[in-house]
């Protein structure tokens, strides 16, 4: 039985956050607002490339991907918002993830040329540029509110898993918990930024990456097989299975619904999301950014697969050790790492954990700091100190990590998984007026009246989550494919608003 003790956990967090206190001391030493907001755009791209892995792949994922490959048709509608036509999803998310391949190709060759062309540091700018103020403070003021609400979820799900295996022993509260994780996160970054950010995230990357490799190890050892008895034992199980075509468009798990559904969440969640954006723009010029994004996508592949064969054996374990579980699958992997396996895989999981969690954290709160303060303080005047941009830096990397701080305790407070699980739904609709904007700024030649920009950008969201319930009572699931919607709508009503005019770019 396992032996890792709430203390010894408490002890490793503290020693990994030690690690990254000494990074972001060597990182962070005479950095200046460009080096926080673009790392002076010296960033190695293959430092980039694999950082991005771990802040792609949030503590969240950590937990829920390997869960989701057995997960119940309950499960399967808590995560995705629409019910299941089959038992288990097994490995059908590799649909949607080489989708992600064909969303990473369009930000390479279509977005990063545009961004780097006018040498950008916050990607809202192009709307500035595009259409005017208005459509500018629009696109970045959803930028602020999607990902300050998905950051604090995210965070708010992991801090969970360690109150309930860590700091409850100690009779720490969960407030308590979230304030000196959102403190360590201020501090480590609040120098550096992403200069700092690129090194901590390549770091929690090889944290996470190993800990599922040590898992499957792990579990090999614990199934008296090595790792060619492993792959075969789960490549004829029914949790291999990767290709859903038989069920028809209203089948959730469809792979044309999947796969074009990954392609527009990455250009929408990724190429027009200023957090990742921020370290792509870090790189030296537009070959390594792009680099970046075309080795990221074939890393991102394999280490998916990787974490949905974990979850395919993590599920064959327990069967074999009669191990019941309820309907929240996301928990197996904490509770088999933490409880069944051995003490070294509780380590290993915990630091896992960790990193995965704040690795997404650390660069929401920089991005955040960032948009606000080029889009919203005009930081790129002219007529600005260096001393009075780093004081009102670091006011507002203060004042987003209290915002942080806020959300997840109003989160908790609702003590409602449905609320919270459509919470983190809703968040993502705001990806869509920003798809709608960038689109409409590229592909047409028309001008917008800008007073009527954001009525817009906050109706298309509205319209589309009230079209998807409905669509969905009639038995048409379009699932993730509700960003295309929400784009669309957002793409129509600037149409409607619009006015044709030669443009000056």
């Amino acid at each position: 039985m396992n032996q890792l003790t709430p203390q010894l956990i408490l002890g490793l967090v503290a020693a990994y956050f030690l690690l990254l206190l000494l990074i972001s001391y060597l990182t962070s030493r005479k950095a200046d607002s460009d080096d926080f907001f673009v790392g002076g755009r010296q960033s190695p791209w293959f430092l980039v490339a694999f950082g991005m892995i771990g802040a792609s792949l949030s503590g969240v994922t950590f937990i829920s991907i390997p869960g989701a490959v057995g997960a119940t048709p309950e499960f399967l509608e808590q995560l995705t918002g629409e019910a299941s036509v089959r038992q288990n999803i097994y490995l059908s998310y590799m649909q949607m993830v080489l989708g992600y391949v064909l969303g990473y190709a369009v930000i390479a060759l279509v977005l990063l040329p545009i961004y780097y062309k006018m040498n950008l540091t916050s990607i809202y700018t192009y709307l500035g540029n595009r259409f005017g103020v208005s459509s500018y403070k629009t696109g970045a003021a959803f930028f602020l509110v999607s990902r300050t609400a998905g950051a604090s979820m995210r965070l708010f799900l992991v801090a969970i898993v360690l109150q309930k295996f860590v700091m409850d022993a100690f009779g720490i509260p969960l407030w308590m918990t979230v304030s000196i994780t959102i403190l360590l996160i201020w501090i480590y970054t609040f120098q550096g930024g992403i200069k700092t950010i690129v090194w901590t995230d390549a770091l929690q990357t090889i944290f996470m990456v190993s800990a599922v490799v040590l898992t499957i190890l792990a579990l090999g050892s614990a199934m008296n097989t090595d790792l060619g008895g492993l792959i075969a034992t789960f490549r004829e199980s029914e949790y291999s299975k990767i290709f859903f075509f038989e069920e028809g468009w209203s089948d959730p798990n469809n792979f044309f619904k999947q796969f074009f559904a990954g392609a527009l969440i990455t250009i929408v969640m990724t190429g027009l999301d200023q957090d990742m954006m921020q370290k792509n723009l870090s790189c030296r010029n537009i070959g390594d950014a792009q680099k970046n994004m075309f080795t990221l996508s074939i890393i991102l592949v394999f280490v998916n697969l990787l974490f949905l064969t974990l979850g395919g054996l993590l599920f064959i374990y327990a069967e074999q050790i009669n191990f019941e579980f309820t309907t929240r699958t996301d928990q197996l992997y904490p509770t088999l790492a933490l409880q069944h396996l051995s003490p070294t895989i509780g380590v290993v999981f915990i630091l896992g954990l960790i990193a995965a969690a704040y690795s997404s954290a650390d660069s929401a709160l920089t991005s955040l700091t960032t948009s606000f303060c080029v889009d919203f303080l005009d930081f790129n005047k002219k007529d600005r100190s260096e001393q009075e941009k780093k004081r009102t830096r670091l006011i507002v990397h203060l004042g987003f990590s209290l915002l942080l701080f806020a959300t997840i305790m109003f989160v908790n407070s609702l003590n409602d998984d449905s609320i919270i699980n459509k919470l983190f739904q809703f968040a993502g609709y705001s990806y869509g007026p920003l798809l709608g904007l960038f689109t409409f700024g590229m592909f047409t030649n028309y001008q917008l009246k800008n007073k009527y920009v954001f009525w817009v950008c906050l109706a298309a969201p509205l319209l589309a989550y009230f079209l998807n319930i409905a669509l969905t009572s009639v038995g048409v699931n379009l699932g993730f494919l509700v960003l295309a919607l929400n784009g669309l709508l957002t793409f129509l009503g600037l149409l409607a608003i619009s006015e044709r005019r030669d443009l000056i770019l």
